[in-house]
């Protein structure tokens, strides 16, 4: 069996189970969270197709993806999660779809559709099946826990990194993707952090341009916008990707749920790194 070993557990998020879902609860009740414990829906209409969520520690970013995960439990119960993030570490394929039979996290081992991963790379004449770039990247697994906290094990995920961000690129997976989920019950999540390391006023005004952009749904003016105004958002391509499966799986409406930064977290605003969370929905 080969399973994909948590890499930033103990540094990103707490490394033992209870503690971890103290912290996850944290993120739900924190100022700048929800506010609140998430109530799964059980019989939700799944009218979500994809999330845009942060993928910094806990401590910083957590409370902005809680948003995120608050809307989706108030949505049902997904049966497939495709998870889309930057490649931080520049290892393995340029977009790599994990090669893993389960990814485990200190709330347990979560199982990969395999066949998806599998039809997808045959389908995306770009992607490959690849463990390499999945072994020491946080974007995705970061997600987990708050993924397992709601559903425990009644999810299976398919996990994409990428390291080419292009449009072309981002077309050609999101195309395949859109074509691949049209009748299944899934949910897209493109990992992204937002502006790093800007004045907080700076961060605040780009971010808003990009945000906007993604709020109309237009994949081509979010990736120009990011090159346009030099904004240091590390997963535009996955948003972009998330974007283009989505409209063609006939999304209406993008929702900003939650925008912060880290200095509403630190109060230190010489230097901050932003975080939003987007709901894209039929």
């Amino acid at each position: 069996m080969k399973v994909r070993r948590p890499s930033v557990a103990g540094s990103f998020y707490k490394g033992d189970r209870d503690s971890l879902i103290r912290q996850i609860e944290w993120c739900f009740q924190h100022k700048l969270g929800p506010g609140s414990l998430p109530r799964v829906n059980e019989s939700g209409e799944r009218r979500i197709i994809a999330l845009v969520c942060p993928h910094a520690g806990y401590m910083y970013s957590g409370p902005t993806a809680a948003h995120s995960y608050y809307r989706l439990a108030s949505d049902g119960i997904p049966e497939l999660v495709v998870l889309i993030g930057p490649n931080h570490t520049g290892i393995g394929a340029m977009v790599s779809i994990s090669d893993a039979e389960y990814w485990r996290t200190p709330l347990g081992d979560i199982p990969v559709d395999r066949e998806f991963s599998s039809n997808l790379a045959k389908k995306c004449g770009i992607a490959e099946v690849d463990g390499d770039a999945h072994l020491y990247e946080h974007s995705l697994e970061v997600q987990l826990p708050f993924l397992q906290y709601l559903y425990g094990s009644r999810f299976k995920i398919v996990a994409i990194t990428m390291m080419l961000q292009d449009l072309a690129t981002c077309r050609d997976l999101g195309y395949s993707l859109a074509e691949l989920l049209a009748d299944k019950n899934a949910v897209i999540i493109a990992s992204t952090d937002f502006t790093h390391y800007e004045p907080y006023d700076i961060a605040r005004e780009k971010d808003n341009t990009a945000i906007k952009a993604i709020l109309s749904m237009d994949a081509q003016e979010l990736l120009h916008v990011v090159k346009r105004n030099n904004i240091s958002m590390c997963g535009p391509g996955p948003v972009a990707t998330a974007l283009i499966a989505s409209k063609a799986l006939n999304a209406k409406n993008a929702e900003l749920l939650s925008y912060s930064t880290s200095g509403d977290i630190t109060e230190l605003k010489e230097e901050v790194v932003g975080y939003g969370s987007i709901a894209i929905t039929k």
